[in-house]
């Protein structure tokens, strides 16, 4: 099957795969039926699997440009992508009670909030970046959508953390959330230790040497 129909099967796929089960009702019986950790282990697997679907059709989708492949735009990705991963090492070795990700063990400190002073959503923030690197270097018209789809849902996914979150933790919410940030420029208080910068070192270079065998495409200009 060629042409669009394939990646436009997918891309409804996808839509309607998070946007059913995120309906309570829905994700309540489902739970009621498999159980928590049923649920959770099915949800997943059919997300990645329609998420590879997805990712496979947009490469096999007509070419149609939209952002012309400037020689300059494929620096972004090499420059910005250690950035991403230091957000995603640290977004996922801290407590964070404002988002998902958070996997320290350390009770969250609101004076002391360290990455979330800059972003509460350090694992979405570091998706929203990923995706737009990839929207500019990838700028055919099926690709632009695939990214931009990403970087729209780890925008609106803050936005709609940010109010569940403040809803459920009532009166709690301006004390916990006062140094901490859906998105600023201010510097983490206090910053990640060095064994964070080290991982997410290891792996942007693992990045850098299986993108082409996983990819099949090299991340270098």
């Amino acid at each position: 099957m060629t042409g669009w129909g394939p990646f436009i099967a997918a891309l409804a796929a996808f839509m309607l795969s998070h946007m059913i089960p995120a309906r309570p009702a829905v994700r309540d019986r489902l739970i009621g039926v498999l159980g928590r950790t049923g649920y959770f282990t099915a949800y997943s697997g059919l997300s990645l699997l329609v998420l590879g679907w997805l990712v496979v059709t947009a490469a096999n989708a007509p070419y149609v440009e939209v952002i012309p492949p400037y020689a300059a735009l494929r620096w972004l990705p090499l420059l910005v992508m250690p950035v991403v991963c230091w957000l995603a090492v640290a977004g996922l070795v801290i407590r964070n009670p404002f988002s998902f990700g958070g996997l320290g063990r350390k009770p969250f400190d609101p004076s002391r909030p360290g990455i979330l002073r800059l972003t509460r959503h350090p694992i979405l923030l570091s998706l929203m970046l990923w995706a737009v690197l990839h929207l500019l270097v990838n700028g055919s018209l099926s690709h632009v959508i695939l990214f931009g789809l990403f970087a729209g849902f780890a925008g609106l996914g803050m936005v709609l953390i940010d109010r569940r979150t403040a809803r459920s933790m009532g009166a709690d919410w301006p004390r916990m959330s006062c140094n901490t940030a859906r998105l600023s420029l201010r510097a983490p208080r206090p910053w990640p230790p060095l064994w964070v910068w080290l991982i997410a070192a290891v792996a942007y270079a693992a990045l850098l040497h299986l993108h082409t065998a996983v990819i099949g495409l090299s991340p270098l200009p």
